[in-house]
């Protein structure tokens, strides 16, 4: 579960469930976000289940890039792209500049 506020600063407050269902596929989004952060400019990222009338729900991702990194979202699903399912790729990414943390440093 998370939101964007006015500021474009993503809140995650945590996750309802641990897994997304995609048009009957079984997603967890730890392996995908653990997939994401292989790529050598990913310094973190979140994927979260967003509804979608026909599929059930869909994966967005929001990522934070390592300082001076650039990249866009068609490179992140081409480096998916073979490497993991295709039903996993995350069909809406967002870059965005941090995660909101708690003092412990779980993502808000």
């Amino acid at each position: 579960m998370g939101f964007l506020d006015d500021s474009g600063y993503l809140y995650i407050n945590g996750r309802i469930k641990d897994m997304i269902i995609r048009g009957g596929e079984n997603i967890y989004p730890k392996e995908v976000e653990d997939f994401l952060m292989t790529h050598p400019s990913i310094a973190a990222a979140h994927v979260v289940g967003i509804p979608d009338t026909r599929l059930g729900e869909r994966l967005a991702a929001y990522i934070k890039l390592k300082a001076d990194d650039v990249l866009d979202t068609e490179a992140v699903k081409e480096y998916c792209k073979g490497k993991i399912s295709h039903f996993k790729i995350p069909e809406s990414i967002e870059f965005v500049p941090d995660f909101p943390r708690t003092v412990t440093g779980k993502v808000q």
